[in-house]
């Protein structure tokens, strides 16, 4: 359920986001998208999952993706480059109730035509608030991985709000339902982007992609 790291895999992932993290571009529509071959590891949520706080966490930046209290602030997707051998990607937030339909449309069509066909897209870490748990509206997009043949894995957000029995309660029934999702990665990635829990794992994880 919880994928376990030697110390050369923490290490790994400790040197990969040694580096300075720049901010690439943002992109509005496919035509927009890099063609220089590297490899790509995109973060998906629903807005407010914490995905900037996790991003800024992993990059060891405090305002490298900016966060907001204000959900739904990403509407492109957003090009990072960490090393010279990939991009973070940062896409747009769903199920945002007060975005409008013409938005809501327009952040679909980016992230098919994102998803489909995009060789360079190594893994998308699907970001769960854990005091929630899945959502419907995750559920949409599963099945939109699913249906695309994209291989994902679900990062759990949050996780110093629960106490622990609370937490493997979450990840034991998050786990259940990821095995009925044949794109799902099989491992689970519990994280806290204040106390930093799960972080040094995460990179190692994205280290091991490449």
């Amino acid at each position: 359920m919880i994928k376990e790291f030697g110390l050369d895999e923490i290490r790994a992932g400790h040197l990969l986001f040694e580096q300075e993290c720049d901010f690439l571009k943002s992109v509005v529509s496919a035509s927009g998208l890099p063609t220089d071959g590297r490899a790509e590891i995109a973060f998906a949520g629903r807005s407010n999952v914490g995905k900037s706080s996790l991003l800024n966490a992993l990059t060891r930046r405090k305002t490298l993706a900016r966060t907001s209290n204000t959900p739904g602030r990403t509407r492109e997707l957003n090009f990072f480059m960490p090393s010279d051998d990939l991009y973070l990607v940062d896409m747009p937030g769903y199920g945002y109730a007060r975005a409008s339909k013409t938005d809501i449309k327009a952040w679909q069509k980016l992230i098919k035509s994102y998803l489909l066909g995009r060789v360079e897209l190594a893994r998308i870490f699907l970001l769960i608030d854990s005091r929630h748990g899945i959502k419907d509206t995750d559920r949409e997009i599963m099945k939109l991985l699913d249906d695309s043949a994209v291989s994902y894995a679900v990062v759990l957000t949050k996780g110093d709000k629960l106490k622990r029995g609370e937490m493997d309660a979450v990840l034991e029934k998050t786990a259940t339902e990821l095995a009925t999702h044949g794109a799902a990665y099989p491992f689970l990635f519990p994280t806290s982007s204040a106390k930093r829990d799960g972080i040094a794992e995460l990179r190692a994880e994205i280290a091991g992609l490449l």
